[in-house]
């Protein structure tokens, strides 16, 4: 006989094909998931700028980064009916473990931005784009259709365009490009490992226990390479928490659960668009005619993957449901 057990801040989980089994399915996503998936992707790209402005070390701008944004992530879970109680002991390790790759990936990638151009930063350190979708194709068994497959070669031309005049490999920046690629793969593990994650958690749940997981490896880190870890002034470390974690990293964890790795691999190449247009109104660096025909190309790919059939997910996640409302049984 089974007992309902109160869930550690849980609700309705997200769960895409392929990473459960045997569950009545109903329509897809809508357009208010596809929205958070652009808007979170947005606030990401403004991370290196942030990073870049800060006084402290790139390391401690990581740490910085979580440990700002647990108390509004808390505050968001609680008005969502969040309460304490206990997990299972793999839910709790999947936490854990993504949390530690998330701060290794915010380490490295914020070392790497240092270290080489914003191009080849935004490139490497979203390296996710390619290694997602392949996990989804070849572990969660998520094949794209026809449509999608065009999506996504016509998404990897446009970020190859949109990158091409600016990317360039040398010597002086291969330790920071070595360090990217080192964060693209971090992401990617963290990326599956929250995916599965919102199989039993609600977004806000699994993102806020996540950051409180990354916090202690990187200031240790920061501390251990000697950076400086106090600011004098807060504001560009504010402006990373609020946007790309709790805007940002928020809105990403809550389209995991209701995407597809093709669709989410492919939304991720908003980022170097955006990081572009930012480049060129902070920067002065100026967008050339292929920069802007990998923004229609990268656009275009964007709408034809909606036009896929949806991807299958649980009866539950058709309700609007508050975050961490739903109970577990053990």
């Amino acid at each position: 006989m089974h007992r309902p057990a109160p869930q550690t801040l849980s609700s309705a989980p997200d769960t895409p094909h392929g990473l459960t089994a045997d569950v009545k399915t109903v329509a897809a996503p809508g357009l208010v998931a596809f929205a958070a998936l652009v808007v979170a992707n947005v606030a990401l790209a403004f991370g290196p700028w942030f990073v870049r402005a800060t006084e402290v070390g790139p390391v401690a701008a990581g740490f910085w980064r979580l440990t700002l944004a647990v108390p509004f992530l808390i505050a968001l879970a609680v008005q969502q009916g969040a309460r304490p109680t206990r997990l299972s002991r793999g839910v709790w390790i999947g936490l854990i473990a993504g949390g530690v790759c998330f701060a290794a990936d915010l380490g490295a990638w914020h070392l790497g931005i240092h270290r080489t151009t914003l191009a080849n930063a935004t490139l490497f350190g979203n390296a996710a784009t390619l290694m997602f979708p392949i996990y989804g194709f070849l572990i969660a068994k998520t094949w794209p259709t026809r449509t999608q497959g065009w999506a996504l070669v016509l998404a990897a031309a446009g970020a190859a365009l949109l990158l091409g005049r600016s990317y360039e490999l040398d010597a002086k920046n291969l330790a920071g490009d070595l360090l990217c690629i080192l964060a693209g793969l971090l992401y990617t593990v963290y990326f599956i490992l929250m995916a599965r994650a919102r199989a039993t958690l609600a977004p806000l749940s699994a993102l806020t226990l996540s950051t409180l997981a990354g916090i202690v490896p990187l200031l240790v880190f920061a501390l251990a390479m000697g950076e400086r870890v106090v600011p004098t002034h807060w504001g560009p470390l504010i402006g990373l928490a609020l946007c790309s974690q709790v805007l940002g990293q928020g809105l990403m964890i809550y389209a995991l659960g209701r995407f597809t790795p093709l669709v989410i691999g492919i939304a991720l190449l908003i980022q170097p668009v955006v990081a572009g247009v930012v480049g060129w109104l902070v920067y002065g660096e100026r967008l050339g005619t292929a920069d802007l025909a990998g923004v229609v190309m990268v656009a275009v790919a964007l709408v034809l993957v909606r036009q896929g059939p949806p991807p299958e997910l649980p009866l539950e996640d058709a309700r609007d449901t508050p975050d961490f409302g739903r109970q577990e049984t053990v």
